[in-house]
């Protein structure tokens, strides 16, 4: 039984997502000056898809019940409609600025949650003062 319902598991997909989506973002800004270099972006659904299928367990009561496969991809893909420059590169400084502000702001906001639902039960365990 979980205290807080999977609010907590929640968040913290939300805080894995948001980490992966900064280390893009850190990886298209580093690569900025790299020739043919395509930027890459984190797709939302494509990275809760992928955490739902890898949080999913079977358990086999018989032996003739299909086992489940798990197939790990990578959740980065490549833009499809980007700009080049002279030199073939994909990465819009612009763009990736904008993303690393919603970024922050995402990933402030769940940590502000979590912090939260962790504080509610400090003040549980200390009996309400």
């Amino acid at each position: 039984m979980s205290i807080f319902g999977g609010t907590i598991t929640s968040l913290e997909q939300g805080l894995d997502f948001s980490a992966t989506k900064q280390k893009t973002i850190a990886q298209n800004i580093a690569n900025i000056d790299t020739p043919n270099y395509k930027a890459r972006s984190v797709s939302f659904n494509e990275y809760f898809t992928e955490a739902k299928k890898t949080a999913v367990s079977a358990y086999r009561t018989e032996e003739k019940h299909f086992d489940f496969e798990m197939h790990a991809s990578n959740s980065n893909v490549y833009n499809s409609n980007f700009r080049y420059s002279s030199n073939g590169n994909g990465v819009d400084m612009d763009k990736e600025q904008a993303n690393l502000a919603t970024n922050q702001l995402y990933y402030n906001a769940l940590v502000d949650r979590v912090s939260g639902k962790l504080n509610t039960l400090q003040t549980v365990i200390r009996g309400g003062s």
